[in-house]
């Protein structure tokens, strides 16, 4: 016989008794505030008695009932789990769609290096991709349309774990003829008198502007683009210096023209690339199995650098 709800409806349920709140039950779930009143009100129709006491000062309070249902609801989840954990065991496979984001900064120069070495290793397992930003992986994360984000640990929110990989520290990008070519490390204050081209993308630029800012000073920004490979050609012919961490595999820009990488010195943070994804979600075998690739695969810099001279 039809139980009348879900288990998503009972983990709302729960969210709500232990937050006393749909709007933060709603966050915490990642679903409208309306969602969660209807599934809240399907489960007390299917009961035919209240389960919480609305008061608009107070939230939500669990009535006697409610407080009865929220301990078999929480029960009746922890079972689902063992379940479903169950059935991944007894499978035993690593197969099935894997949904990858990717931070649009690198996803070109990472991702689909990865990928093949992983689909080489586990054919049975479909990857999709996308590449977006910070922002947008958060959010597709959040929808559920994405399994886990390839990026950098710039403002991850609480809800979201994020496994570490590599951290890059920053270098400068260099026209073939600068001033500053041929050093072996380069600090914000030789580079700040020259003109710069920020790559300004959210959470990335305004990284790039606090190396300077830690160090007092202002850097002259000539341009600004959302491009990593227009950043790269503006630098090759001349328009100023840049600020990155993944190092591009060719030391050319698209057109051709010669880019030198020198090491930054000073101390900047590192940019961590690794893993994000959704804390409360479980870890698949299929997912782990990514992650592990990942963290085997994925080299410390993040590409591979050309010679920094």
């Amino acid at each position: 016989m039809s139980s009348g709800f879900t288990l998503r409806q009972l983990s709302y349920l729960v969210a709500v008794g232990e937050l006393g709140s749909v709007a933060r039950a709603a966050e915490r779930v990642h679903v409208s505030a309306p969602s969660v009143s209807a599934a809240i009100t399907q489960i007390e129709a299917r009961f035919g008695v209240p389960l919480f006491v609305r008061r608009h000062a107070h939230g939500l309070t669990p009535t006697p009932a409610g407080r009865q249902v929220l301990v078999q609801a929480r029960a009746v989840l922890e079972e689902a789990r063992r379940l479903d954990a169950l059935a991944e065991k007894i499978a035993g496979q690593v197969r099935g769609p894997l949904d990858v984001g990717c931070l649009s900064t690198f996803a070109q120069i990472v991702l689909p290096r990865v990928r093949r070495s992983f689909v080489a290793q586990f054919p049975e397992v479909a990857v999709r991709q996308s590449e977006r930003d910070q922002q947008a992986l958060i959010a597709a994360l959040r929808a559920a349309e994405i399994d886990v984000a390839l990026t950098y640990d710039l403002e991850v929110p609480p809800d979201l774990a994020f496994e570490p990989l590599h951290d890059l520290p920053p270098y400068a990008l260099l026209p073939a003829g600068h001033a500053l070519v041929g050093r072996a490390r380069v600090s914000p204050a030789e580079l700040a008198p020259h003109p710069m081209v920020l790559l300004d993308l959210p959470h990335s630029g305004p990284y790039f502007l606090s190396i300077f800012a830690e160090a007092g000073i202002s850097p002259q920004i000539a341009e600004r683009t959302h491009d990593m490979e227009v950043m790269k050609s503006l630098v090759a012919n001349g328009f100023g210096y840049s600020i990155a961490n993944i190092r591009p595999t060719s030391d050319r820009a698209a057109d051709g023209r010669r880019l030198v990488f020198v090491p930054l010195d000073g101390p900047a943070r590192p940019m961590r690339m690794g893993l994000m994804r959704p804390r409360a979600a479980h870890v698949g075998a299929t997912l782990r199995a990514f992650i592990d690739h990942c963290r085997a695969h994925l080299p410390p810099d993040g590409a591979g650098p050309p010679s920094l001279s």
